[in-house]
């Protein structure tokens, strides 16, 4: 039985399931591994318009699994290194896919689970999830999805979640920031089931820009050079492909056809950043 379950479905809509119930789909070395090299993969697919990651069982993820960090704990430092590095390699790969991400949180999201969540584009959440950053009850801290929790709730708050290991509720992690929306276990379904239909309407160029340029923009100055390379990007978003097939289907009051504009050329690039 594999760890990693993988599904498209007509729409382009991709599903990696972490199938480790009976481990509360726990982190190891192996399912690192094969989640790295399925949204790799994902991200080559010009078919997958999205991606969504949920967890099997009763659980989303627990994070790291305990027989792992043991382990890992008695390999010699560069072993050690190499494994936490591909845990952080794993955490920026599904921060950076250009394509839309969308975390499906259920039960408990421990450590590497709240990464996830937070590297995800979009999270929701049922009422009955509940996060937690638990490494400092073992001597660890939540560092290679650190920077992804502070840059989704603060400083301020992280510094109070890493240091006391305390478990948050599905509605406080909204509060926070760790997901957008909580729903009810019986009406989640469709409330994340409109969030990937609003996804699919939208020109999947557009969307990688979107994202590409939110990186852009974080931490810099709003200056005459943002200003310059802003309307530089609009500029060449209206005259691309996806851009005036949008603009022409709104205007004929019709559905956009983006495989159209796709096949038709590619979207332009956003500047040099």
């Amino acid at each position: 039985m594999t760890d990693l379950l993988q599904s498209i479905d007509a729409r382009g809509v991709a599903t990696l399931t972490l199938n480790r119930p009976e481990r509360h789909n726990a982190f190891d070395d192996l399912l690192v591994a094969e989640a790295t090299t399925a949204l790799r993969v994902l991200e080559a697919t010009e078919a997958v318009r999205i991606v969504v990651i949920r967890g099997a069982g009763s659980s989303f993820c627990a994070g790291g699994d305990i027989d792992w960090l043991e382990r890992m704990s008695r390999a010699p430092f560069e072993e050690n290194f190499a494994d936490a590095n591909a845990l952080a390699e794993l955490m920026l790969c599904l921060d950076r896919l250009s394509k839309p991400t969308v975390a499906f949180v259920h039960g408990a999201a421990y450590g590497g689970g709240v990464g996830l969540a937070v590297c995800c584009d979009i999270a929701v959440a049922t009422e009955r999830a509940s996060f937690c950053l638990s490494e400092a009850r073992l001597g660890l801290i939540p560092a290679a999805i650190g920077p992804f929790v502070i840059r989704a709730i603060g400083a301020r708050q992280a510094r109070r979640l890493m240091l006391t290991g305390e478990p948050v509720s599905a509605a406080r992690a909204r509060d926070l920031g760790f997901v957008h929306e909580v729903a009810r276990e019986e009406e989640a379904p469709a409330q994340f089931e409109s969030i990937v239909e609003a996804l699919l309407r939208c020109a999947p160029g557009a969307q990688a820009e979107a994202k590409a340029f939110a990186a852009f923009c974080t931490g810099r100055t709003i200056d005459d050079q943002m200003a310059w390379d802003s309307a530089r990007l609009l500029a060449e978003l209206r005259d691309s492909a996806e851009g005036r097939e949008g603009l022409r289907a709104f205007i004929e009051k019709r559905a956009p056809d983006w495989r159209r504009a796709r096949s038709g050329g590619d979207v332009s690039q956003t500047p040099d950043r």
